[in-house]
């Protein structure tokens, strides 16, 4: 059978990093620019930019440029590909764990 779960790999190794992890929990609640998304972090403007490159390779963050201000905002398709992914995980735990206790009542 084959893994359908592997392009999923490469973006949950983007989520790793707590960097990557933090600004896609921003962007979550809204879209915002380089700058706003950069302000919290003490590193360099470069090394943010290979973070949020990455995040942008991967599928998670689109960015649009609109004169000299880039907007970043989450790519919706990969987060509902990734929260699909998650849903049926959930659902093949949840059906192994109530085989397991019905094995466990009937000892």
């Amino acid at each position: 059978m084959p893994n359908q779960s592997l392009p999923l790999d490469r973006v949950f190794w983007a989520l790793g990093d707590p960097t990557r992890f933090a600004i896609i929990e921003r962007l979550a609640k809204q879209p915002a620019s380089v700058s706003n998304l950069a302000k919290p972090f003490t590193m360099a403007l470069p090394t943010f930019l290979q973070h949020l490159r990455v995040l942008e390779k991967h599928g998670l963050v689109t960015t649009k440029k609109m004169g000299r201000v880039r907007t970043c905002a989450l790519n919706g398709a990969k987060i509902d590909e990734v929260r699909s992914w998650l849903d049926i995980q959930e659902k093949q735990w949840a059906v192994r764990l109530n085989a397991l206790d019905k094995l466990l009542e009937a000892d």
